[in-house]
C-alpha cells in the first residue's frame, strides 16, 4: 500500500465534506435572504441580524459564525458582540444575478439533486430515471439562473454577432427564431433584446419552466415578441418556418436527440441554420480529466443522464456530450453540414448545423 496516496485521498474526501457544508450554508443564505440583508445593511451583530433577517437568534449566531470561520463573511471586532459583514466581492458572487461571476445557484442545484439521491439510486438499479419535474423547483430555477448571466451578456452581444450570416439574417425585418428546450427563457429573452425586429418562439416540455419563462419575459418587457409553448422537442408538428433554431445546453438531456434534431431541421426556413450550444469536453474519454469534465460527469451521473433515461427508448447521451457524438446525431437527423464555431468559452462549445 502507498500510504501517501491513501492519506492524500482521505484528505481529499475531507475537503469535499467541507466544501459540501459550505454549499449547504450558501443555500440557506440564499433561500432565507440572509446575504441580501447583510448587503443592504452592512455589518451587524447576531442579535440585530436575527431581527433584520426574521430568523431565530440562536440560529442566526450559528450561521454567522460558520460563515465567518469558513471565510465567506468578515468579522468586525469591537465592544460587545462582533459584527459580521459581507465583502462586496463575495456579494457579487452570491447576489448579482446577471454578473458573469454569479455562482450561488450551484448550491441550489446540488441541494436539489441531493434530495433525489434515493430515487437516483433506484434508477441505477432499475435502468429507469427521474423526470425533470421530479427534481423539483430548486433544480429548475438553478438551471435557469446559472446560465442567465452568460446568455444575457454574451449571446446577443458576442456569440451571435460573431456569425455574420446568422447575424445579418436576424437583423432583417420579420426574422423568426425557435428556441428549443428554452427552460426559464433567458436565451429567448437575450435574442429578443439583441435583435429588436425578431420574434422568438420558445419550446419546452416542462410546464413549470414555461410558466417561469413567461414571467421572465414579461418582467424583461419583451413578452410581445417572445412567446413560450409547451411542446416536446421531438414533436414534428411544432412551430412554423424559422430563420434560426437554437438549443442551448439541452440536446444532451433529450431522450431522442436525433428525432429532436430532425424536427429542428424540418422547421428551418430556406437557408436557415440550427445553432447548438453544448458542453466543451475532450473528443474522447480520458482519466484523470479536467475540472470542467469532472463537474460535468457529476451532473451527468446525478441529473442529466438520469433525466434522459426517464423516457424510453433513450439515447442516454449524458452531459459529457462529445463532438463525434453530436456529428453522428446530426448526420442521422439529415444535416449535411456541421461546423464547430470559433467561439471561446470555458464550459460551452458551439455548432452550426445546416442541411
Amino acid at each position: 500500500m502507498d500510504e501517501a496516496r491513501r492519506d492524500a485521498f482521505a484528505g481529499r474526501v475531507f475537503e469535499a465534506g467541507l466544501a459540501t457544508m459550505d454549499l449547504f450554508s450558501v443555500y440557506l443564505g440564499e433561500r432565507l435572504g440572509l446575504y441580501r440583508v447583510l448587503s443592504r445593511t452592512g455589518p451587524l451583530t447576531p442579535a440585530a441580524f436575527a431581527t433584520r433577517a426574521g430568523i431565530d437568534a440562536r440560529y442566526a449566531r450559528e450561521w454567522l459564525e460558520q460563515q465567518a470561520v469558513t471565510g465567506i463573511l468578515e468579522v468586525h471586532a469591537g465592544d460587545g458582540d462582533p459584527r459580521f459583514g459581507l465583502p462586496e466581492e463575495h456579494a457579487e458572487v452570491l447576489l448579482q444575478q446577471e454578473s458573469l461571476n454569479y455562482v450561488a445557484p450551484l448550491a441550489r442545484y446540488l441541494v436539489g439533486i441531493g434530495r433525489q439521491l434515493p430515487g437516483i439510486a433506484e434508477a441505477y438499479r432499475s435502468g429507469g430515471g427521474l423526470t425533470w419535474g421530479e427534481y423539483g423547483e430548486d433544480v429548475l430555477t438553478a438551471q435557469a439562473d446559472f446560465n442567465r448571466p452568460a446568455l444575457i451578456h454574451l449571446l446577443g452581444q458576442e456569440w451571435l454577432p460573431s456569425l455574420p450570416e446568422v447575424d445579418a439574417r436576424l437583423r432583417a425585418s420579420g426574422a423568426t427564431v425557435a428556441d428549443i428546450a428554452c427552460g426559464g427563457g433567458w436565451s429567448s429573452i437575450a435574442m429578443a433584446r439583441a435583435y429588436p425586429g425578431v420574434t422568438v418562439d420558445g419550446y419546452d416540455y416542462d410546464a413549470p419552466s414555461i410558466e417561469l419563462a413567461r414571467q421572465n419575459a414579461s418582467d424583461a418587457g419583451v413578452a410581445d415578441r417572445v412567446h413560450f409553448h409547451l411542446a416536446d422537442a421531438s414533436d414534428p408538428t411544432i412551430g412554423r418556418k424559422y430563420d434560426l433554431v437554437t438549443v442551448f445546453e439541452a440536446l444532451h438531456d433529450m431522450s431522442r436527440p436525433v428525432e429532436a434534431l430532425a424536427t429542428m431541421r424540418g422547421i428551418l426556413a430556406p437557408g436557415g441554420s440550427v445553432l447548438v450550444m453544448d458542453e466543451r469536453v475532450a473528443p474522447e474519454f480520458g482519466a484523470p480529466a479536467s475540472d470542467v469534465e469532472r463537474l460535468l460527469y457529476g451532473f451527468s451521473s446525478m441529473l442529466c443522464l438520469v433525466n434522459s433515461m426517464a423516457e424510453q427508448p433513450s439515447a442516454a447521451t449524458g452531459t459529457v456530450f462529445r463532438e463525434p457524438t453530436l456529428r453522428r446525431y446530426a448526420s442521422d437527423a439529415g444535416f449535411t453540414s456541421v461546423e464547430v464555431l470559433p467561439i471561446e468559452h470555458d464550459f460551452f462549445r458551439f455548432y452550426l448545423l445546416k442541411g
